[in-house]
């Protein structure tokens, strides 16, 4: 049965560094805390320029979502600059990354366990027909346009910034529904 993420029910960590919070959107194992996961996803706020905590064993994806833009410094030496025109990034969690914001950004985080699963981040953009790769996929509303999610007799109207939990019991193909184009991210998780 999918399950439906509202962003209002979200709730923001701050993070140790002070320099940001993290609302966590899903995770697995329920519960787990962050040794334990075998994958994470998240929206994080970054306010203020300064080191991203180390995630050894993991992968990472992150995209921009809100704000100018975030240059990131990998290990002291590889600059990217996250933008609208190169909104996303993929690193080893155990890289030294350091931020540097020149206003606030709202940056989608997806996290594996590298030997427990892997994932496949991709931004596509509403209406469109999605067909699933794994038994677990997240959507999560990254446009301003509201969605319309249909798949296997449900349906579920999302918000910006809302997210939709598939799993192996939900239909392969879901049809995604909007009055304006509208981006929509989706996470294909395969353990």
């Amino acid at each position: 049965m999918a399950t439906f993420i509202p962003h209002e029910c979200l709730r923001a960590a701050p993070w140790k560094n002070g320099g940001g919070s993290t609302m966590e959107i899903a995770i697995s194992p329920p519960a787990a805390g962050l040794m334990e996961f075998d994958w994470r996803i998240s929206l994080a706020t970054i306010t203020a320029s300064g080191p991203f905590s180390s995630f050894p064993g993991i992968d990472r994806s992150l995209m921009l979502v809100d704000g100018d833009s975030v240059q990131l410094t990998l290990d002291g030496a590889r600059k990217v600059t996250l933008s609208a025109a190169q909104p996303m990034l993929w690193f080893p969690g155990e890289a030294a990354v350091v931020a540097q914001v020149r206003g606030p950004t709202t940056d989608f985080n997806v996290m594996t366990r590298r030997d427990r699963c892997r994932h496949q981040l991709e931004k596509i953009t509403a209406p469109a027909k999605l067909a699933r790769r794994s038994a677990t996929t997240l959507l999560f509303v990254a446009g301003d346009g509201a969605v319309l999610a249909r798949g296997g007799g449900q349906q579920f109207a999302l918000a910006r910034h809302d997210a939709l939990l598939l799993d192996a019991d939900d239909a392969q193909e879901w049809r995604l529904e909007a009055l304006q184009r509208s981006a929509v991210l989706s996470v294909d998780l395969f353990t």
